[in-house]
């Protein structure tokens, strides 16, 4: 496997640098289709190209072409282009065999060209096996990712509906009073982290102890993610088997982080991961996750609508108009799911009227 996955750094880097060079001679650019013909060519120059599957090589072309596509629609965007980058040994970590060349037998999977791995299977697949990626952890493990395709299966149908803020203190805050205390994962292990990280910085570059050190180093990181991703995953699924109907806020998490004394708490909640998962595990289910905009769903009165200035030191939402005192998220929450609410009902198409 990690002469595959070299192989496909390596064409890659091919492959980016033709098309770098023909751009600067002759102010075009090949496309995917031109470069995947000039594969069997290049076996023949490489000939340990011939030990990768075929359509795995087809894939390191269309994931060029997929980042040039990209690239461009940046700049027509008038965003920061970042042109395509060659690939280091540490930048690239999967290949792809997208039709064929795979099968799963008991606890083995069978690889084209790889042959036959052993793995655990940590549950049964279901529907039409796709795709199959193939990739390496940073801390040097190896992670087979099946796509299938299966029917939905929705669940019973729910009346409820909740509105939902996120935030430092409680990540989820929601509607009806409830909320979830941020697990801050990443403060927790930050002691470790700096530790293994000091020892690091201690080993002379390119030695063996500084690869060992930097996989210490990986292994702190890839904890804190996996419980980072298993506590969205679990509080996700809660909302969706309660909730027919959620409401959340649509935050331009980038933006915030430019805010120097939260990012390191905000990038920590992992906002983003959470929404992605629960509007996925919400359209598996039937549901419907309705994204509002987060403009002053704080400081409005979710009682009178009154608006004032919510400083993140004050947690209570006292309202001088109708006397409202209500824990600020929860007020927020409520906001979010009128807006949501109201969006919803300005979306639907209007019922036409039978005249009997």
């Amino acid at each position: 496997m990690l002469h595959t996955l070299r192989e496909c750094r390596g064409l890659y880097n091919t492959l980016l640098a033709e098309r770098r060079d023909t751009y600067e001679q002759a102010r075009d650019s090949p496309s995917w289709y031109t470069q995947k013909c000039r594969l069997p060519g290049l076996k023949e120059s490489n000939p340990a190209l011939r030990e990768v599957h075929s359509q795995v090589l087809q894939d390191v072309a269309l994931r060029l072409d997929l980042a040039f596509k990209a690239f461009f629609r940046r700049v027509k965007a008038g965003d920061k282009p970042g042109y395509p980058r060659f690939r280091g040994a540490s930048r690239y970590d999967s290949f792809t065999y997208p039709q064929s060349g795979f099968r799963l037998e008991g606890n083995r999977v069978f690889l084209s060209k790889i042959g036959h791995v052993k793995a655990v299977i940590h549950r049964p697949l279901e529907g039409i096996v796709k795709t199959a990626t193939v990739h390496k952890s940073a801390t040097g493990k190896w992670f087979v990712c099946l796509s299938c395709e299966v029917e939905p299966q929705p669940l019973p149908q729910s009346t409820e509906a909740v509105g939902v803020d996120v935030g430092l203190k409680s990540i989820i805050a929601t509607s009806d009073g409830g909320s979830v205390p941020a697990p801050t994962f990443l403060r927790k292990k930050e002691k470790e982290l700096a530790r293994t990280q000091r020892r690091l910085c201690e080993a002379p570059k390119g030695s063996r102890e500084h690869a060992k050190r930097r996989k210490a180093v990986a292994k702190v990181h890839e904890r804190i993610k996996n419980k980072r991703s298993n506590f969205a995953h679990q509080e996700s699924r809660k909302l969706v088997n309660r909730y027919g109907i959620i409401a959340v806020e649509d935050l331009c998490v980038n933006r915030m982080n430019k805010n120097h004394c939260l990012a390191k708490s905000i990038m920590d909640a992992a906002w983003t991961d959470l929404t992605n998962k629960l509007t996925y595990k919400a359209e598996w289910a039937g549901r419907t996750v309705v994204r509002v905009d987060p403009a002053h769903t704080s400081q409005d009165c979710s009682s009178c609508g009154h608006r004032q200035v919510m400083p993140l030191s004050k947690r209570v939402y006292d309202c001088p108009n109708c006397g409202l005192s209500l824990d600020r998220d929860t007020n927020a929450a409520k906001n979010i799911l009128r807006v949501g609410l109201h969006s919803r009902r300005e979306a639907s198409p209007p019922q036409e009227a039978h005249v009997l």
